[in-house]
């Protein structure tokens, strides 16, 4: 129980009734904090155990992470690694955006109190030449499609803001963007509230050729995108990767599912090449069971019903 310092003061004899009182309420108010906070009286706390902690210096909101762990990420086929708070890229000025995203995220911060979203797309200062702009998006009907989500990175103020940049975004078809790839990153931050940590690397596939370019930068337009997962935490290690075209889709999720291997295959870059032993990075690259990742039947539904269907 937490200590309470008292009032030793005297106050004149016409007011000490007052003072008494009210240093008698102060005092049993003290006594009822501190017993609710030594029984665990902090509903959401209580109810919550793996609610996050906040950190000073980083925003009002902001939990403990921990620093970026360069084991995680891929080869760069374009020499241009940028990293950021919580996440890095390798960019592609050849198409205006990054081959790759890559991050770890935990169960911890997934959970409230969250920052709010903050919409501020704009150039990544840290591009060499320059990254696209949000004028080469308008009027071309695709939208600004994050590869890091917003909503992985909302326990921060500074990683939220940063997944705004241009760098981390590609276009994609609206319903696309809000339809079946919307649901992978839902089913994502599922997994890694089951699992309590992966590994994700994200992209679009841009080695089979492009639908077009668009803007003054000329931004490419992938045809496909991927997700790379991997858990290497106990008891049971596992891969698996996503790849989905960019355009609407009433297919689960487990129709795209596949190897890390086949997305090696399919763009060129080799991932996790610094974290796993040969022989470990061998096994978990080249099989994948869906059923070790079950999806959400109701995301699945939302998405026919619903996602599918925004103008």
């Amino acid at each position: 129980m937490a200590k309470l310092r008292q009032n030793h003061s005297r106050g004149s004899a016409g007011g000490g009734m007052a003072v008494r009182v009210g240093l008698f309420t102060a005092i049993l108010g003290g006594l009822f904090w501190g017993f609710n906070q030594f029984m665990g009286g902090n509903t959401d706390a209580a109810q919550n155990e793996d609610r996050v902690v906040i950190a000073p210096g980083d925003g009002p909101k902001a939990p403990k992470a921990p620093e970026l762990d360069e084991r995680i990420f891929p080869t760069s086929t374009t020499g241009q690694i940028i990293k950021h708070a919580h996440y890095a890229l390798s960019y592609s000025e050849e198409h205006e955006q990054a081959e790759w995203v890559a991050y770890e995220l935990f169960k911890k911060q997934l959970y409230p109190p969250f920052v709010e979203r903050t919409n501020n797309f704009r150039p990544d200062p840290k591009v060499r030449k320059a990254s696209a702009s949000t004028r080469d998006y308008s009027r071309t009907g695709y939208d600004r499609g994050h590869l890091v989500p917003a909503g992985d990175m909302a326990f921060s103020e500074q990683s939220m803001s940063e997944t705004f940049f241009m760098s981390n975004i590609s276009p994609q078809i609206r319903n696309f963007n809000s339809g079946i790839w919307r649901e992978l990153e839902e089913n994502t931050r599922n997994w890694v509230k089951k699992f309590k940590h992966l590994y994700i690397v994200t992209g679009p596939v841009l080695t089979k050729g492009v639908r077009e370019q668009i803007g003054n930068n000329k931004v490419s337009v992938p045809d496909a995108f991927y997700k790379v997962l991997l858990d290497v935490d106990e008891p049971e290690y596992k891969g698996i990767a996503f790849v989905i075209p960019n355009e609407v889709s009433d297919q689960p999720l487990s129709k795209y599912a596949t190897s890390i291997d086949e997305v090696e295959q399919l763009t060129g870059i080799d991932f996790f090449p610094n974290l796993l032993n040969e022989e470990d990075q061998d096994y978990l690259e080249r099989t994948f069971d869906m059923e070790l990742w079950p999806a959400s039947n109701k995301k699945f539904d939302l998405r026919l019903e619903k996602w599918n269907k925004q103008k």
